[in-house]
């Protein structure tokens, strides 16, 4: 490349990372309301649950063929594609007059959020350096978290002013018409990248055949297009391993969303200290979105994987042992804290990983399935920790939860060395 990479994302930031925070901006606002609007249409609560979890079911199962989308045609194409079917979702979804609709226009919009994260994800992962390749996901990642983070006050702010749930889904409408228009008429940053390196290769045979005194030919080379099942099993060692180690990292992340509130309702502290104490989480969370990035660039991935995961394996086990002590609201801050630190220090590394381990040539049909696995893990985690609650207690879903963040640190530690490259 013929920039720095601080110079490429310098230049192409509103391209790169304004579409992912338009996008996080309405799914934020809109994923709290999806239980009240599948309430108001009739749904008892499981089914309002079940409903709400459409949305990671869709994104679940949109991941592979957003990696065959992307690989053969393009990330500008599947964003723009993608973002046309979701306007039709939301539209669908604030009127549809039946819970079926409603449902089928939650799975959609998942649908469509997979192939918008994919083809952002192998952008960076073709275009980024390995130097910086960390950094630059986890704004990525700190990018979503943002929108992620703000929707919910817009959607509360929304509702304020209209008292009506429907406002926020227009909302998500107005924010993702942006998105697509940023992507339809902005700069692409792909096409201008291989305009500039086609142009430096023939600056640089020009220059070879002046030197030489003869004429100096050449061609852009053809990349073999392996396809998405082909590309599983020839990477079936990669993704059997390292990639469930990864899947154990989002499942304990996604175990935390669901935990907090439940143990904070388990030891009858009211729904206002409950948000505090995960709003708290949250924000330190987001604070070291991008120290994980620096630590994973300047010391290795393996330096960001092993405390965020012993972090979080210790601080789940800890925390399933507090509940009949003397003050377990105390307990329950402190490892909340302990859970958002961890959380944090492990922000962008799902995307890193999973670019570090993909084919730098085409890279869209791997991370397809890198994805399918690490979303099958956040959306196994809270199926189990609600099965073990059930069956035995909340403290011992609890527990379960912290083992399966210890056994993925062990799993990093065995597999990270043998199939990530070690950063410059």
């Amino acid at each position: 490349m013929t920039d720095s990479p601080r110079h490429v994302l310098g230049r192409f930031a509103p391209m790169i990372y304004g579409p992912t925070l338009l996008f996080a901006l309405g799914e934020g606002a809109v994923l709290p309301l999806i239980p009240v609007v599948a309430k108001s249409l009739g749904a008892d609560v499981a089914v309002a649950a079940l409903v709400a979890s459409a949305l990671v079911v869709g994104q679940l199962c949109g991941n592979i063929p957003a990696g065959w989308v992307v690989a053969r045609y393009g990330e500008r194409p599947a964003m723009a594609g993608a973002g046309f079917l979701a306007l039709g979702a939301i539209v669908a979804l604030a009127l549809a007059p039946n819970l079926a609709l409603f449902a089928t226009s939650v799975f959609l919009i998942g649908f469509c959020a997979a192939a918008f994260g994919l083809a952002r994800h192998s952008f960076m992962t073709t275009r980024v350096p390995l130097v910086f390749r960390a950094r630059a996901l986890s704004l990525l990642g700190g990018t979503f978290r943002l929108g992620m983070f703000l929707g919910p006050f817009v959607s509360a702010a929304l509702l304020a002013i209209f008292a009506d749930e429907h406002v926020a889904i227009w909302f998500f409408g107005i924010t993702l018409l942006g998105a697509v228009l940023l992507v339809l008429f902005g700069r692409d940053p792909e096409e201008a990248l291989v305009a500039e390196e086609r142009s430096a290769r023939a600056s640089a045979r020009d220059a070879a055949a002046e030197d030489s005194g003869e004429a100096v030919t050449g061609s852009i080379p053809v990349v073999e297009r392996a396809g998405v099942f082909r590309t599983m099993w020839r990477f079936r060692g990669v993704l059997g391993r390292l990639g469930l180690a990864a899947a154990s990292l989002s499942a304990v992340r996604s175990a935390r969303q669901v935990v907090l509130p439940l143990w904070g309702v388990s030891i009858g502290l009211d729904a206002q200290t409950i948000a505090l104490v995960v709003g708290v989480s949250g924000a330190i969370d987001f604070a070291l979105f991008y120290a994980s990035g620096q630590v994973m660039d300047r010391f290795g991935r393996l330096w960001a994987a092993l405390p965020a995961m012993l972090l979080m394996g210790a601080g789940f086990l800890a925390l399933s042992l507090t509940h009949d002590t003397a003050d377990p609201g105390l307990w329950f801050g402190m490892f909340a804290a302990v859970l958002g630190v961890g959380n944090g220090l492990s922000s962008g590394l799902l995307l890193t990983l999973g670019a570090d381990a993909a084919p730098p040539a085409d890279p869209a049909p791997f991370l397809g399935s890198w994805r399918t696995l690490t979303d099958a893990g956040g959306a196994a985690a809270p199926l189990l920790v609600s099965a073990v609650t059930a069956a035995v207690s909340l403290p011992v879903g609890i527990a379960l939860v912290g083992v399966i963040g210890l056994l993925g640190a062990a799993g990093f530690v065995r597999w990270v060395p043998r199939y990530v490259p070690r950063t410059p």
